[in-house]
């Protein structure tokens, strides 16, 4: 396994379409548990393909407060949704940025697993706020696109910036 470079608003490949995925095969399964292990180590709750550079459509994710509950979403689309709110939001791309979006809170979606199983579920809360986040990324999306074109301009220049300036270094380092 491989922690997988993560890419950052702006890189113009978080706005890739992705396209399905239609072999399920053992390379598949690698990229996935790679991509489990960037999520786990960034740390994250949920990651798509476009993050990492591939345009497969294929997210994962993991809710749970133990992390011992993954998901693997191939080919995901919403069925029905319900109860539109405004909740927090992050993302792995848009590192250190939180904002206010409307998600809905509760959803049922179906997808393909690992080895190309189909199946539907129900969730609600922060897994309906995942999927829907994920499944954004997939169709070229971002959280920050609800947001108003100043705050992205804003977002965009702070992490230009911090992408410049480097890596913080360590004290030891100095």
């Amino acid at each position: 396994m491989a922690i997988l470079e993560i890419l950052h608003f702006p890189d113009p490949r978080l706005r890739e379409v992705t396209r399905p995925v239609a072999s399920f095969d053992a390379d598949l399964s690698a990229f996935i548990d790679d991509m489990f292990e960037t999520m786990y180590a960034a740390p994250g709750v949920g990651l798509a393909a476009t993050q990492v550079g591939d345009t497969r459509r294929i997210a994962v994710m993991d809710c749970s407060e133990d992390k011992n509950d993954p998901i693997v979403m191939a080919n995901p689309e919403i069925l029905w949704h319900e109860e539109l709110e405004t909740v927090d939001e992050g993302c792995l791309s848009v590192p250190e940025h939180y904002d206010k979006v409307k998600r809905y809170t509760r959803l049922r979606f179906a997808a393909q697993g690992r080895h190309g199983e189909r199946y539907e579920m129900d969730a609600d809360d922060l897994l309906a706020q995942c999927v829907q986040h994920e499944l954004g990324h997939l169709d070229g999306g971002l959280y920050i696109d609800q947001l108003s074109r100043l705050k992205r301009e804003r977002i965009r220049r702070k992490l230009a910036k911090a992408a410049r300036q480097g890596p913080p270094v360590a004290e030891d380092d100095q």
